[in-house]
């Protein structure tokens, strides 16, 4: 079949048919090399073969446009023509690299290979043209090596044993000292192996070559790391699908001492301080420097090799810098003293250093406030607000061994040592450290799970490092005198030996290593980050608020800027020690007076309860759900445990188990819950709302406090149900309101996370002064899905792509949202001043946040320490509705 569209786009001697804003077509590292080239910036020739290409292969059954050959031998032609080498040929060979280049970033997901073109007939004509037959064989079995891994999926493993074998033989220890007759024998080994794995010579033809490359980088677009990347980052496939081919003649940064290969920063991407930061080795290429294998030099380090070059390298990130209006992330290669940029792409970096970088950007007149805004990703805000280590507990812990501090935070957990097992026991509830000689892709769902990575080798620009910034992980990289041991499951540090399973702390700031936890402190929020939240507050519409049970949530939360409390759920007040025997007794009560009898016991702890949350939030709205969850959730359920509270309760172990026997329900989240309690038990609901009416009373009286206080039904599904509670509820808050002497203004209305009630929300609303999306309830019920068995399925339900994100953390747009949008319209059809918000879980998310700025809610409100990650997101939906 013929495409009729253009597959490939060729950049070179300062032209390129491309440029920064096709990264949907050329992927985002083609862009950027059209776009580089385009500013004149040194960039090796090459084209690039485009994402639509990918898009095709995988919509035909992995077969190519029946015109791509033809298109990729004409560009060929011209990169011959424009480096004056030929492709193929022994005299004078094109040699070029291969890589992937997705429009979204996925940094180490998908594949390279380098040095493509070389055979034995090749490398005799390079010898004899460069008179250096070391870095002739060095670049030879680079090649082969990465062809064999990327092309052939053969073990690197069994590769990097020829080298071993070969370096054990010489007593060599670096890659630097071996000879090129030592790295012939590698050649001559690694061709050995391909012939046993495969049944035929290692191919020699630079054509085969180029299409087993093409073929790779295609097919790693789904391999199981770039799966799980997108996962984790919810790069979402209907709208971004599919990588680009970069095929770029070679540049050689293994020649001699003159050339040289590194990975660079415009800032820094753990703080955002606005030095240049990078790690190069010289006589190295680019590989060795992410991969970790050999630790590298620190970028300024280059002004002292190579003068010339670091000062022409620091003018070039100048000029990316003012070009893009964002911090860069650069590969470079020097050959025989002569720069080439390799590329550029906006860089990955942790929460300090976006916020820093965005606020000092606008500082220096790049962008405007509005702009900054969107250059910090919400979620990621979550790194700044948990606690440090606390520097004076440190001194305690017997500090073993430092590393550099390549991504900051601090992380206590069990050592474990691959990613299959941080992944178990993960699962199981375990905090776990990944201990790794060095990490690779395939490492990456164990990062992710882990709360801190440290490794034995690698630098800041390292897999390990660039990663672990990228999700927010603290990592600490690069420890020489570590040795890890994975096959005996533990490393040692001199004479210290930490084995599978033991504590040990990370501070990923400043690269150290303790054994034991640490204790912590309360982080330490920066005038940046006060800056880019005012600048938030300024532009977002939304209200955010928080959910809160207790004084130090609520306290956290106003710390954060929580503008009230959205949702405090009082059964959890219920479970504290000094509260739960009388809620035990209530329950288990035969009459209504020996019910009254119990919560009047209730009473003036719930009261004390409010009264606190009132206090701390004064001027600010609190919003109090009354009992939600069944009443079995109360009580114990083992023999052991209901024999205990007999006695303590006075009663026989049997009338107690008939009791709680009489709980029992089939299907207790759909069952005698919410407001169905209050029906069914009216006078528990009156203690409440005569407790909430007493604190906000009494704090009126005594500090002449602004209160007003929100009484939220839940699970109301029909208006019937709101009236009847409201007749039974209304007559206790004058009440309480007359015996203290006083008016406040108080709002009733209810949560909406029954369907029902989503479609019937005219009639709710003319009975409602507010309603609070409960999503966590409504997802349930939409979905079918029981959130408490859900775990089950859903991970297989994400990995076969029928679901895009877990509706549990982040609210269905096209169903559950559906019903939401039709409860607001209809909500204030029925009452034109409805206010309206979400408590679920999902109102910390960025994504929720968005959605819920579209369909014109009031606030949403989640749990305290996402607060400023909703007012952040908050601000962005107006940004971007703005666009």
């Amino acid at each position: 079949m013929t495409n009729t569209k253009k597959n490939v786009y060729f950049f070179g001697k300062g032209k390129a048919e491309g440029d920064k804003d096709m990264k949907y077509i050329l992927g985002g590292k083609g862009a950027n090399l059209a776009e580089m080239t385009n500013l004149g910036i040194p960039v090796p020739a090459g084209f690039t073969i485009s994402t639509e290409v990918c898009q095709y292969y995988y919509s035909n059954g992995k077969q190519y446009p029946a015109e791509l050959k033809r298109d990729v031998e004409k560009e060929i032609a011209r990169l011959e023509e424009s480096t004056g080498k030929k492709f193929g040929d022994d005299e004078n060979p094109l040699l070029v690299s291969v890589r992937s280049g997705a429009a979204a970033s996925m940094p180490g997901m998908m594949d390279t290979i380098l040095n493509l073109g070389l055979n034995e007939k090749v490398v005799e004509g390079m010898v004899r043209k460069t008179g250096n037959a070391r870095f002739v064989w060095d670049s030879y079995r680079r090649f082969i090596q990465m062809y064999c891994n990327v092309v052939e999926n053969m073990e690197h493993e069994k590769l990097e044993h020829v080298i071993n074998t070969v370096k054990a033989e010489k007593g060599i220890k670096e890659d630097t000292a071996m000879t090129a007759e030592d790295w012939q024998k590698v050649v001559k080994g690694y061709k050995e192996i391909y012939k046993i794995e495969k049944g035929h010579d290692f191919p020699s033809d630079a054509n085969v070559q180029l299409w087993g490359a093409i073929d790779a980088v295609f097919g790693s677009w789904n391999n199981p790391r770039a799966i799980i990347y997108r996962q984790l980052n919810k790069i979402d496939e209907k709208k971004i699908f599919g990588t680009a081919v970069n095929v770029q003649s070679m540049v050689f940064g293994n020649m001699g001492d003159d050339c040289g290969t590194g990975v660079a920063f415009t800032r820094n991407p753990s703080t955002g301080e606005n030095i240049a930061y990078g790690e190069y080795l010289m006589n190295a290429q680019g590989e060795d420097v992410v991969a970790g294998i050999r630790t590298p030099k620190k970028l300024e380090s280059l002004k002292e090799d190579n003068e010339v070059v670091y000062n022409e390298l620091m003018a070039i990130f100048d000029k990316l810098e003012k070009h893009y209006k964002d911090m860069q992330d650069v590969e470079f290669t020097i050959e025989n003293s002569k720069l080439f940029v390799l590329q550029t792409r906006n860089a990955k970096r942790t929460a300090p250093a976006m916020v820093k970088v965005a606020v000092d950007l606008v500082k220096e007149g790049m962008i405007d406030e509005k702009t900054a805004l969107t250059r910090v990703e919400a979620d990621k805000l979550d790194q700044l607000l948990h606690p440090a280590l606390d520097p004076k507990e440190k001194s305690k812990f017997q500090l073993i061994t430092k590393g550099l501090p390549a991504s900051p935070g601090a992380a206590s957990g069990q050592v474990v040592f691959n990613a299959e097992t941080a992944l178990e026991w993960v699962e199981n509830g375990k905090k776990v450290i990944l201990v790794r000689a060095e990490t690779s892709p395939e490492d990456i769902a164990g990062m992710n799970v882990a709360a801190g990575i440290l490794t034995a080798r690698g630098g800041m620009t390292s897999h390990a490092a660039v990663v672990a910034r990228g999700m927010g992980r603290c990592c600490v990289a690069g420890c020489e005198s570590l040795t890890v041991m994975e096959s005996s499951k533990l490393f040692k540090v001199g004479d210290i030996e930490v084995k599978e399973g033991d504590l040990i702390t990370l501070d990923g700031t400043a690269g150290e290593v303790f054994l034991g936890k640490v204790p912590t402190m309360e982080a330490q929020l920066s005038d940046d980050f006060a800056q880019l939240m005012k600048w938030a507050d300024e532009t977002r519409k939304l209200e955010v608020r928080t959910n809160a049970d207790t004084p130090k949530d609520a306290k956290t939360a106003r710390g954060f800027g929580a503008q009230g409390i959205g949702l405090c759920r009082t059964e959890h007040m219920f479970f504290e020690e000094d509260k739960i025997f009388a809620i035990r007794q209530m329950i288990i009560s035969d009459t209504v007076e020996q019910r009254e009898a119990a919560l009047a016991k209730i009473f003036p702890m719930q009261k004390n309860d409010f009264k606190q949350l009132f206090d701390i939030m004064k001027g600010l709205p609190v919003k109090i759900r009354l009992l939600d969850p069944p009443l079995h959730e109360f009580v114990p359920h083992e023999d052991k445990d209901i024999e205990a509270l007999a006695k303590e309760m006075g009663i026989s172990f049997e009338k107690l188990k008939e009791k709680v026997e009489s709980l029992h329900e089939a299907n207790p989240m759909m069952g005698h819950r919410g407001c169905r309690l209050g029906v069914t038990f009216p006078e528990i609901n009156q203690m409440q709302v005569k407790a909430i009416m007493s604190a906000a009373c009494e704090l009126k009286k005594e500090q002449n406090a602004e209160i007003v206080p929100e009484i939220m039904i839940p699970l109301i599904a029909d208006v019937e149900e709101l009236k009847w509670l409201k007749a039974k509820l209304i007559p206790v808050i004058e009440e309480t309101m007359k015996s203290y002497g006083v008016t406040l203004k108080y709002e009733i209305g209810t949560m909406i996370e029954i369907p029902r009630a989503a479609v019937t929300a005219d009639e709710i609303g003319a009975e409602a002064e507010f309603f609070s999306f409960g999503t966590n309830d409504l997802t349930q019920m939409t979905y079918g899905f029981s959130r408490d068995d859900a775990g089950k399925f859903i991970k297989e339900y994400l990995a076969q792509k029928i679901l895009v994100e877990d509706p549990f953390k982040s609210v269905d747009q096209k169903g559950v949202g559906k019903l939401m949008e039709m409860a607001v319209k209809l909500g204030r059809a029925g009452n034109p001043h409805l206010n309206i918000g979400i408590c679920g879980e999902q109102g910390g998310d960025p994504d929720t946040v968005k959605f819920c700025h579209r369909i014109g809610l009031n606030y949403v409100s989640c749990s305290p320490y996402r607060v400023p990650i909703a007012r952040l997101a908050a601000a962005q939906a107006v940004v971007e509705s703005s666009k």
